[in-house]
């Protein structure tokens, strides 16, 4: 079958189009024939070194993917359509059967520790293959697997958001940002986003920010209490780090809520102890999500209340011009690979 596999570490030298050897089914697994992938920053993270991550090459890269099962143990399962949650896991370890399978200490993902999306067909077990709505194509659907379910569970399990309350998104740009910004609007949450780009701010209202802030990192909170009437946001999703750490804490109210699921520009930022603790500021950690969390997202694509919008379409052959695209930043939305 024909992938688009790592050869090595580096640059778009090392990602390769080609021939590799097809998956076999095993009992209690779904083979679907793939039809779309989206492309994530980990797949850059893959390419240019993968460092602690376990892996071998040459390995199939992508995350995230949509196709049809075509072999499955129960026959009225071939010619569905299912997107695919990217996490294997044990199933026995006490996170597992507490209903968080996202804790999975065996966990392994898609296209970081095993074979990936980008390739004309993958296997997984069966609980991986979720069904897709009709009224999302292939491309939306394998969208939904890393950004949204992402940023799903950062808004309502983490920061239990609710309607009414003010959301602040920093760098929504990127994609699990911008899938929080719609999710939220969605919920009937007031959203701020924040972006370098003042093209990309402009183009924001139509997918449902309320309003915009586009300052250097020491003048965002004084902006953002500005619109808020010196309060503050109820919940900042933020996945930069660096010099963004502590404007994020200042721009949030008396118990507010922060959720964290990356760290582009650095990891160690100052720990701003004291705000956290007179202002009883409220910190979380996530990634990714859990299938039920996938469900719930599903159904609210099914009832039209979300649409991943898809910013380019590239073949499996452009896979690199894929890459370069992201690594420009220019995208907003998903980049999809078409298989």
């Amino acid at each position: 079958m024909r992938a688009a596999f790592l050869i090595g570490h580096g640059g778009n030298e090392v990602v390769a189009v080609g021939e590799r050897p097809a998956p076999r089914r095993s009992p209690g697994e779904i083979l679907i024939r793939m039809k779309a992938a989206t492309v994530n920053r980990v797949d850059l993270y893959m390419r240019d070194s993968g460092a602690g991550i376990t892996h071998t090459l040459p390995q199939i890269m992508g995350v995230d993917g949509a196709g049809v099962i075509v072999e499955a143990d129960s026959a009225a399962l071939i010619g569905r359509r299912v997107t695919l949650y990217p996490g294997i896991v044990c199933g026995s370890c006490e996170f597992c059967k507490r209903g968080e399978p996202v804790l999975c200490a065996k966990m392994s993902l898609l296209g970081e520790h095993r074979d990936g999306t980008m390739a004309e067909f993958v296997c997984v077990p069966a609980n991986n293959g979720l069904f897709v709505p009709d009224n999302l194509d292939f491309a939306q659907a394998a969208a939904l697997g890393v950004n949204y379910l992402t940023a799903w569970r950062m808004l309502f399990t983490k920061a239990k958001l609710q309607r009414g309350e003010t959301v602040l998104v920093f760098g929504v740009g990127g994609g699990v940002s911008l899938a929080a910004l719609q999710i939220a609007k969605a919920a009937g949450a007031r959203v701020l986003v924040t972006s370098r780009s003042v093209e990309k701010l402009s183009r924001l209202t139509g997918l449902g920010a309320d309003a915009t802030v586009n300052a250097p990192p020491d003048r965002i909170p004084k902006d953002v209490m500005d619109l808020t009437q010196g309060r503050g946001v109820d919940v900042v999703i933020e996945n930069i780090g660096g010099s963004i750490w502590n404007a994020a804490l200042k721009c949030l109210v008396r118990g507010g809520r922060i959720v964290t699921c990356g760290a582009t520009i650095g990891d160690q930022p100052p720990a701003d102890l004291r705000r956290i603790f007179i202002r009883q500021l409220q910190i979380f950690g996530s990634t990714l999500g859990n299938p039920d969390e996938f469900s719930d997202l599903l159904e609210w694509c099914s009832d039209g209340r979300l649409l991943p919008p898809i910013d380019t379409r590239y073949p499996l052959d452009q896979v690199c011009t894929a890459f370069s695209h992201l690594e420009s930043g220019a995208q907003l939305g998903k980049i999809a690979i078409d298989i």
